[in-house]
């Protein structure tokens, strides 16, 4: 277990430093909402106010697509979070960290932000911002309830290393239920994030990256 995650850590690292080098060739294609499509999803509610679930234009078949196959296994997609503003990616830190110090009241400060730093980006660097990302999970109708990943409850999440898609120790019943999630996506040219299964990039750097892309097509829209 401690080997895999330090061989994600270390990965993680690399793709942190390369990521200020690669170019951006930007695409422009435009953000539009999820919620004005007609595919059967749910929406997870957001801190924020009329949030509108907004991704870049090139990747709404793709979502439209998942959605589909779930349909046919009385699944419906959950998408938890698309893109943020830097503002919004600052609230949504502000908040997780004062979610976590109340579970956690033993916890100094700096272990709690180390802790948080690995799985929520500081606002310049998240991949959220170019309309790139997209967090989901899935609902299981048959069961009436969000699938189980592992370290979720419904869901809310449980920030930990046990986050990290392939980590060895979860359910038998987790580890399938990530690799259809992380199926789904990777199978439309997404990448899946490497400290979390729920996260999903496309077009951005760190898909660039992953990929070995000459380029990435979308850069931030702030």
């Amino acid at each position: 277990m401690q080997t895999y995650c330090e061989a994600v850590e270390a990965k993680d690292l690399q793709h942190k430093l390369l990521a200020p080098s690669i170019w951006i060739r930007e695409n422009h294609s435009p953000l539009v909402s999820l919620m004005h499509t007609n595919f059967n999803l749910i929406f997870e509610p957001s801190i924020l106010e009329d949030y509108q679930y907004l991704i870049r234009e090139d990747m709404v078949e793709k979502i439209g697509r998942i959605s589909k196959v779930l349909d046919k296994q009385d699944k419906i997609l959950i998408i938890r979070s698309a893109w943020r503003s830097y503002q919004h990616q600052q609230l949504l830190w502000d908040t997780t960290f004062t979610s976590f110090k109340k579970k956690h009241p033993k916890k100094s400060n700096s272990e709690i932000k180390e802790t948080i730093s690995y799985f929520i980006a500081p606002p310049t660097m998240t991949m959220h911002a170019t309309g790139g990302a997209v967090d989901a999970l899935i609902y299981d109708k048959l069961e009436d309830s969000v699938m189980d990943f592992g370290t979720n409850n419904g869901l809310e999440i449980d920030l930990s290393k046990k986050c990290y898609p392939n980590h060895p120790n979860i359910s038998t019943k987790a580890r399938k239920n990530r690799a259809l999630l992380i199926g789904l996506f990777e199978g439309e040219g997404f990448v899946c994030d490497l400290k979390e299964y729920w996260h999903f990039d496309y077009g951005n750097v760190v898909w660039a990256i992953e990929k070995e892309k000459e380029y990435a097509i979308y850069g931030p829209i702030t």
